[in-house]
């Protein structure tokens, strides 16, 4: 059960209306709940499933609120947030924006006011309660609002906190653009399978079942990944034979640079929406 207390969601769209599910299921009340959108139809759904409070007026969210969650789109949240500044201010609510490649520094300058602010980079996965959420809370946030971002985040998934903001652009490489690694992945493996003689469904099957076994070996037997994969490689055998194939192509230096390009456009994108 979550401590009480009210919070405000900016934006309902897929993102915004997940953390409101698991905000309910994790036993916040609806009636301490506020989510504001331009779209009608949208917050009409989630207060017909939820019974929160909605409204079309952002500050008449953020007047109700303690916490103030913009789940906006990066490209509107400079204009959102110089326009809600002065009730931001005068409240001065904790704020956690989902806003990928939104610095606080950029945050602190548009609000002209040191608030306690708090990012988050969560994933996709997070639309089905299996996210992955890394946090960074600025030098203004104290350890009672440190614990609520991990109780509001926690609702979708596991929540992980990082000590310097610089590090954000590293997990958007790794946990905020990984699904779609996994997903690449997945489909080469399942094509392979297809053009070998397989149905696509059985390869589709057989690709996402082992891939979930897989993960759950690796989280749960408690030994390292290089462990795993030995233990699955038979000397001579037809393991061995695939991964020499994978090592030939550089696997490990493919993902390396993979994610060395997702960063430097993760800072590239903070650089320009921060401007």
């Amino acid at each position: 059960m979550m401590a009480s207390y009210t919070i405000a969601m900016i934006g309902a769209g897929n993102m915004g209306g997940s953390l409101v599910a698991g905000l309910i299921n994790h036993g916040i009340a609806p009636h301490n709940i506020w989510v504001s959108d331009v779209n009608e139809e949208k917050l009409s759904s989630l207060h017909q499933q939820y019974n929160v409070h909605i409204t079309i007026d952002n500050e008449k969210a953020i007047k109700a609120a303690e916490v103030i969650i913009f789940a906006i789109k990066p490209q509107f949240f400079k204009q959102i947030l110089l326009s809600l500044a002065p009730i931001l201010c005068a409240r001065r609510p904790l704020i956690i924006s989902i806003a990928a490649g939104i610095r606080t520094e950029s945050m602190h300058h548009w609000l002209d006011a040191n608030l306690s602010i708090i990012r988050a980079m969560p994933n996709t996965p997070a639309l089905i309660g299996a996210g992955a959420t890394a946090l960074y809370a600025d030098a203004n946030v104290n350890e009672v609002d440190k614990q609520r971002a991990s109780e509001i985040m926690g609702a979708v998934g596991l929540v992980l906190w990082v000590q310097q903001e610089k590090l954000m652009d590293v997990v958007t490489a790794l946990s905020g653009s990984g699904p779609a690694y996994f997903f690449q992945m997945m489909e080469s493996l399942q094509n392979a399978a297809v053009q070998l003689g397989l149905s696509e469904e059985t390869a589709k099957l057989l690709t996402l079942q082992t891939g979930m076994g897989a993960i759950k070996m690796a989280m749960e037997s408690g030994q390292s990944l290089n462990e795993l994969c030995k233990a699955v490689t038979s000397p001579g055998g037809t393991t061995e034979q695939a991964l020499a194939v994978l090592q030939e192509a550089d696997l490990s230096t493919v993902f390396s640079k993979a994610l060395q390009a997702a960063k430097k456009r993760s800072e590239e994108l903070a650089d320009q929406l921060g401007a």
